[in-house]
């Protein structure tokens, strides 16, 4: 886990040039059956509905496994920003037993921006809005570092590129 006090923003941002278009890259990350494919563990194991994200406001659960003594979760994820092959974003959570899905404080983003060498894909990764009862609960924040987020645009290349 890394140090709360090197991120005083508390985000963190990893940018990659991926050979790919925007529409495509989008594609994948709008497709939470595909979600997997865009981390580097195995902590994402699937998404429970494989429908296509279409809408800011949607909502998209996946069944999860933060490491062997956690087990595993569901986790129900509200997206937040829908800009078609310009930028997703979402708030995971936890859903009651009405369906309201009460988000946890952290936002994951991807901005996409195509040039003429591919496209420009930054992912944040955002706990700003977490509680403190939150970060007890995982340990403390980020439960993530700069090098998982490097991972994960990689594995998202490598998804990506094998689509075209």
């Amino acid at each position: 886990m890394a140090e709360a006090a090197k991120y005083p923003n508390e985000h963190i941002i990893a940018t990659r040039t991926i050979d790919a278009p925007a529409h495509t890259i989008f594609t994948v990350l709008a497709d939470p059956a595909r979600h997997r494919d865009t981390e580097p563990t195995d902590w994402v194991q699937g998404a429970i509905d494989p429908t296509p994200i279409t809408a800011t406001g949607q909502i998209f659960s996946m069944n999860m496994r933060f490491d062997e003594a956690s087990g595993d979760y569901r986790i129900d994820i509200t997206v937040t920003t829908f800009e078609p092959d310009h930028a997703i974003a979402w708030d995971p959570g936890q859903a009651d037993e009405s369906g309201h899905v009460a988000p946890g404080g952290w936002r994951w983003r991807y901005a996409l921006d195509e040039k003429d060498t591919g496209t420009e894909v930054k992912l944040t990764y955002d706990w700003s809005r977490t509680t403190q009862e939150i970060r007890d609960a995982f340990g403390g924040f980020p439960v993530v570092s700069p090098d998982y987020l490097d991972q994960s645009l990689q594995a998202l290349e490598q998804t990506a590129t094998d689509s075209t």
